[in-house]
Parts: structure tokens; C-alpha cells; sequence
């Protein structure tokens, strides 16, 4: 790819987001009725290619229960407000009534709980016992004290998810998660990143993850890029990372990794151009964060909100514009991609003549 001079010191190469880059039509045309965006990892196939964000502003167990119901896969934060407090509902309301800075410094009070592991062994048995697919998400810092308890607590996918995740952390003070030690050792499916690059996912693909988490800096609750500097577009993430997986198919082969965007998609054209770019499905959290019946009544935040030491994240207000249900499959009363994000998908792949997700990923794109 050619590189642009930044200074006679300095070299970079272009990489574009979703608003740089465009879905072009092709000869074809379908009815949106007749198009599939059935999804499968291991064993575990869902009607939608979403996966909810595991954020307490999205996800509780009731609204995982709901969007599994739904046909997508609800990812519990396990290290979240759901596994430090009985019953959270109110610390939710006054979360929601906070003004300004007050936020993150009540947040870190708050986060200051520590995680219960009776209480993610309950939170995944409420989901469990609804027979939706049961999904939950620990920090690699977190992995290795709370795995046991998790796979014991009859989990069928478990993610590991962070800011950016590696598969060599170097560190002087603790010995670091061997991930493809871990993922070896576990029964259950395993889904980790962020990752933003092919050399990063190439080697989280090695570890026997199942599917790989793309993006990191472009959530709308993070400020990554703004405190660390760290950021990747995610259009050309996910188009570098789904060559490592066509790599990775040749290396093993014939083992398929999959694709999942993880950020930046706030909209549902967003949601095209991701699977558009290579992914297999997306993980989302501000679009579900607008429903009228999410834990975060109209506030949205991540983990890196109330990081003890170096908040990276913060608390966003959104206008809510209808129910989980509504989000999904409409009907919408704003035309701006917030509402139906299901119907836009299939629309989408109708209008460029292709009939499923795989299909829909070789569809053309043009910058600009």
C-alpha cells in the first residue's frame, strides 16, 4: 500500500472509516425477503449477525435475554455493575441523573465494588435458564481469576475483551495471560480483542480463538484516541484483519476465524459497510443504547469510563428513539439509521443483489 510522507521522519500509510467509503450497487437487485443474515461460530447459529456490547448501559440480563430471543447473542459484562450489586437498579437511575464531571469520579466510586463471583455465576443462570445462547466477557486482567467460575457457571461463549488485546503481553510485574494456553485448555468457544491490524489478529487467530474482536478508539463512549492517542479507522481494520483470515485459512488449513466489528457503528449504514469491509457480524453497543429499554436510560459508557487511574472513556446522553425491538426490526420514524438496523442490513445487500452475509462481503466499495 503506498505511503504518504507525514515529515522527512515519517511515514504512514492511508486508512479510512466507514464515512470515507461507500456500498456500490451492482447489476443485480433482490427482494429484501429473499436475503439470509443468518450467522454461525462453532456450534451456535443465530438468525442476526449481532452481538451486543458487553457495556452496563447495554446489557443486563433481561435485555440479553431479549436480544437473544431475538436471534442476536446479548454479551454480559461480567466484571460490570450486574456482578458487584444484588440489585443495581438504582445506582442505574442515579448514574443516569449525574451532571457532568461528578460522573466519572461517581462511577469510580461505584466501580470500586468488587466483582462477586456468586453473582456472575447467577447473572449467566438467569440467562441460561431463558435458553437463549449464554455469553459473558472478562478483561484479560480479569481472565484468569474468574475463568473457572465462568465455564462452571455453564457459559457458551466467552469473550475476552479489552481496549486492545495481544497475544504477547509482555509484563515484569505478573505473569501474562497465555491465551492460546487458555483457549486450548476450554471447552467452550472464545472470542478476543481488540485488535486493529493483520499481524495482531494473525497471532490472536493462532491462539484457537474462534473469532477475533476488530476495532479499538472509535466507540462513541471511548476517548482512546483523545487521552492515548491510539486509534485505527475501521474500514481499513476490518479489510486488514479479514485478510488474516483468509491468510490464517491458507496457514491451517481450512480453520475459519471470524470477523467481528467491534466499534464505530452507530448507524445502520454502518453496520453494511462493516460486513461490507469482511466482517462476519457486528458487536454493537450505541445503537442498542437508544432503546427506551436499555439499563442505561439514555446514557451510554464502557469499562474505560471508570478506570481508577486513566478514564478513557466517558458517559454519553443519547435521545431514545424506541424499544430493543424497534432498533432492530422497526418500524422506524427517523430516517438518520438509528431505528430497524435489521431491515437497513437486509435493504442494503437487496439493493446489490446479494442473497447472504458471505456473498455480501465481495461487494464493491469506493472511497469518497
Amino acid at each position: 500500500m503506498t505511503e504518504i510522507e507525514i515529515g522527512r521522519a515519517k511515514r504512514a500509510r492511508r486508512a479510512y472509516a466507514f464515512d470515507d467509503i461507500a456500498i456500490v450497487p451492482s447489476r443485480r437487485t433482490r427482494d429484501p425477503e429473499e436475503v439470509s443474515i443468518a450467522w454461525q461460530i462453532d456450534a451456535y447459529r443465530f438468525d442476526l449477525p449481532v452481538l451486543a456490547a458487553p457495556m452496563d448501559s447495554v446489557m443486563s440480563p433481561a435485555t440479553a435475554i431479549a436480544l437473544g430471543r431475538y436471534g442476536g447473542l446479548g454479551v454480559l459484562n461480567l466484571e460490570g455493575i450486574w456482578t458487584r450489586f444484588e440489585d443495581p437498579t438504582d445506582l442505574l437511575e442515579e448514574v443516569a441523573g449525574l451532571r457532568g464531571t461528578e460522573a466519572t469520579r461517581r462511577m469510580q466510586e461505584i466501580y470500586r465494588e468488587p466483582v462477586k463471583a456468586e453473582l456472575i455465576t447467577e447473572r449467566l443462570r438467569e440467562v441460561r435458564e431463558a435458553g437463549v445462547t449464554v455469553a459473558g466477557s472478562l478483561s484479560p486482567q480479569r481472565t484468569k481469576e474468574f475463568a473457572k467460575t465462568v465455564v462452571d457457571a455453564g457459559v457458551d461463549m466467552f469473550v475476552i475483551r479489552g481496549t486492545t488485546v495481544s497475544a504477547e503481553h509482555v509484563s515484569s510485574q505478573a505473569e501474562p495471560l497465555n491465551l492460546k494456553e487458555f483457549i486450548y485448555e476450554l471447552d467452550v468457544p472464545v472470542v478476543v480483542g481488540g485488535c486493529a491490524t493483520h499481524q495482531a489478529a494473525l497471532h490472536l487467530m493462532r491462539t484457537g480463538a474462534a473469532g477475533v474482536l476488530v476495532g479499538f478508539g472509535g466507540g462513541a463512549a471511548h476517548t482512546t484516541r483523545t487521552v492515548l492517542g491510539v486509534a485505527v479507522p475501521m474500514a481499513s481494520a476490518l479489510a486488514d484483519v479479514a485478510a488474516a483470515r483468509r491468510d490464517y485459512l491458507d496457514e491451517s488449513g481450512g480453520r475459519y476465524v471470524h470477523v467481528i466489528a467491534d466499534g464505530s457503528i452507530g448507524k445502520s449504514g454502518d453496520l453494511a459497510k462493516a460486513i461490507a469491509c469482511g466482517a462476519d457480524a457486528v458487536m454493537v453497543g450505541s445503537p442498542l443504547a437508544r432503546a427506551t429499554d436499555a439499563p442505561g436510560r439514555g446514557f451510554h459508557w464502557g469499562t474505560e469510563a471508570h478506570h481508577a487511574d486513566l478514564p478513557r472513556g466517558q458517559r454519553v446522553e443519547f435521545d431514545t428513539v424506541g424499544t430493543l425491538e424497534e432498533i432492530l426490526f422497526g418500524p422506524s420514524r427517523v430516517a438518520d439509521g438509528t431505528m430497524n438496523l435489521i431491515g437497513a442490513l437486509k435493504r442494503a445487500m437487496a439493493t446489490t443483489g446479494y442473497t447472504d452475509l458471505k456473498e455480501f462481503q465481495r461487494v464493491e466499495v469506493v472511497v469518497g
